[in-house]
C-alpha cells in the first residue's frame, strides 16, 4: 500500500507529548494523521490532520474513530480494547492489538505473564484490594519493605511506592496492586524492540536510567548504558525474548533491573514509544517514533544505531510551582553546543509534571553527562 501522500488515515489512541513527536515523523512522510485525546488541549492536536477530542476508555467513541482511519495504534495503554476488538473483526489494522493489550494493560496479569513464560522478573504477589493487602501484612505473609503497584492506570511513578510499615498501607488508594519483593539492584536499564507487521526485529542500544528519588520519574536516559557488554548483550536477549512472547507490532519498551549479582529482571513493559527512547531524535540515525511508524505500515525498520552518544534530561515541573508554565534558562542551554530542548506544549505545570526534555548529543560520553548536569541545574519549569 502507498501511504506518502494518498488518502490512507493513520489513527492514533492519544494527544499526548509521544503523539506530537510520532505526527513529527508522520508530516515528515506526508502520512494523513488522526488524532483522538481526551483534552482540548492536547499537545497534538496542532499538528494533525484532523483532531477530535473524547473518552479513550469509551466503546462508541474510540469505535468511531476508528472507522474513520485504515491502521490505528496508540500513544497510551488506557484505552476500551472491546472497541479494539470489533474494529480488528471489521478489518482496520490495530497495533499493537487488543490481546496484546490485555496482558500489558493491567501489571499484576502482566507479571503472571513474565512467570509462565519463565521471564526472570522480581517475586511479587496480587492482590484484590488494599484490605487483602492490609490483611497480609497483618499477618507476615508478606516481608516488609516491600514496593507496592497499583494494577491499573499508574504512569510517571504515580501508582508506585515503597511500603515499609503496616501503616504506609493505610495510605494506599482502594485499588488491585501486587506486592513486589525488593530488589538490590545496580542500575535501570530498558531495550526498545522494534517488531514489524511481518516479523522483521530490531533493538534499539541499552539505556540506563537514572531516577528522581522522590517522584519516581525518570531523570536521566543515558545511551548507550555504562555496563559491561556481557551484561549489555544480555539484556537485549531478555528483551528480544519478551517480544517474542508478547508477539507485539510496533514498540516495546521493556524496562529491567541489573541485580548486584548482574542478573537481569523484567520491571515492566510498554507497548509504544517511550520516555526511554527520546535520546534517539538526535542520537540516532532512526529514531524510535519513526521505527513506530516503520514498523506499524510494514515499512523496512530503520537504523537503530547511535551516530553519537546521546542524554536525555526530562523537563519536569518544579516543586512549589503550579499556574501558567515559564521557563527559565532556555537561553543559557541554547547556548551550549549539542543541546536541543523539546517542549510539549503543555500551558500549564505543576510539581513534577513532564513539560519537556532536553537531549544532549555528542561524541565523549563523559562530556555529554557533564553537559546533562549542567543543563539540569540551569533550567527550570516554573510559573509566573
Amino acid at each position: 500500500m502507498n501511504y506518502f501522500s494518498t488518502d490512507f488515515r493513520l489513527g492514533i489512541l492519544g494527544g499526548g507529548q509521544l503523539g506530537k513527536m510520532l505526527l513529527s515523523d508522520t508530516r515528515k512522510f506526508d502520512i494523513a494523521t488522526l488524532i483522538l485525546d481526551p483534552s482540548k488541549e492536547a499537545p497534538a492536536q496542532y499538528g494533525a490532520f484532523e483532531f477530535f477530542q473524547g473518552d479513550l476508555m469509551d466503546y462508541d467513541t474510540v469505535y468511531e474513530f476508528g472507522k474513520k482511519v485504515n491502521t490505528l495504534t496508540i500513544e497510551i495503554e488506557g484505552v476500551n480494547l472491546d472497541a479494539l476488538d470489533q474494529l480488528e473483526k471489521e478489518g482496520i489494522q490495530v497495533h499493537p492489538n487488543a490481546s496484546t493489550l490485555r496482558l500489558i494493560q493491567n501489571k499484576g496479569k502482566q507479571k503472571d505473564f513474565y512467570t509462565q513464560h519463565n521471564i526472570p522478573t522480581a517475586p511479587y504477589k496480587r492482590f484484590a484490594s488494599k484490605q487483602e493487602l492490609l490483611s497480609a501484612v497483618e499477618q507476615s505473609a508478606i516481608t516488609l519493605p516491600f514496593v507496592w503497584k497499583s494494577a491499573q492506570f499508574g504512569y510517571d511513578g504515580n501508582g508506585v511506592k515503597v511500603i515499609r510499615t503496616s501503616s504506609d498501607v493505610e495510605n494506599l488508594a482502594e485499588v488491585e496492586c501486587i506486592a513486589e519483593q525488593m530488589i538490590p539492584f545496580k542500575n535501570e536499564l530498558a531495550v526498545i524492540v522494534a517488531r514489524s507487521v511481518s516479523g522483521e526485529i530490531k533493538t534499539f542500544p541499552v539505556v540506563e536510567m537514572e531516577f528522581h528519588p522522590e517522584a519516581n520519574q525518570v531523570e536521566y536516559v543515558i545511551c548507550p548504558a555504562r555496563i559491561d557488554d556481557k551484561i549489555a548483550k544480555k539484556a537485549r536477549e531478555i528483551a528480544l525474548a519478551v517480544s517474542e512472547k508478547f508477539n507485539h507490532v510496533g514498540l516495546l519498551a521493556v524496562e529491567m533491573f541489573q541485580t548486584e549479582d548482574d542478573e537481569i529482571l523484567v520491571n515492566e513493559v510498554a507497548p509504544r514509544p517511550h520516555n526511554s527512547g527520546h535520546y534517539s531524535i538526535e542520537a540516532s540515525y532512526t529514531s524510535q517514533f519513526e521505527q513506530h511508524i516503520r514498523a506499524i505500515l510494514d515499512l523496512p525498520l530503520g537504523n537503530t544505531d547511535s551516530k553519537v552518544a546521546g542524554i536525555m534530561v526530562n523537563l519536569v515541573g518544579a516543586e512549589g510551582y503550579t499556574g501558567p508554565v515559564y521557563y527559565e534558562g532556555m537561553n543559557e542551554i541554547l547556548a551550549i553546543s549539542g543541546v536541543t530542548p523539546h517542549i510539549y506544549g503543555k500551558s500549564e505545570t505543576r510539581p513534577f509534571r513532564k513539560m519537556g526534555h532536553v537531549t544532549i548529543a555528542n561524541s565523549n560520553m563523559e562530556k555529554a553527562r557533564e553537559i546533562a548536569q549542567k543543563v539540569k541545574e540551569t533550567i527550570k519549569v516554573i510559573s509566573k
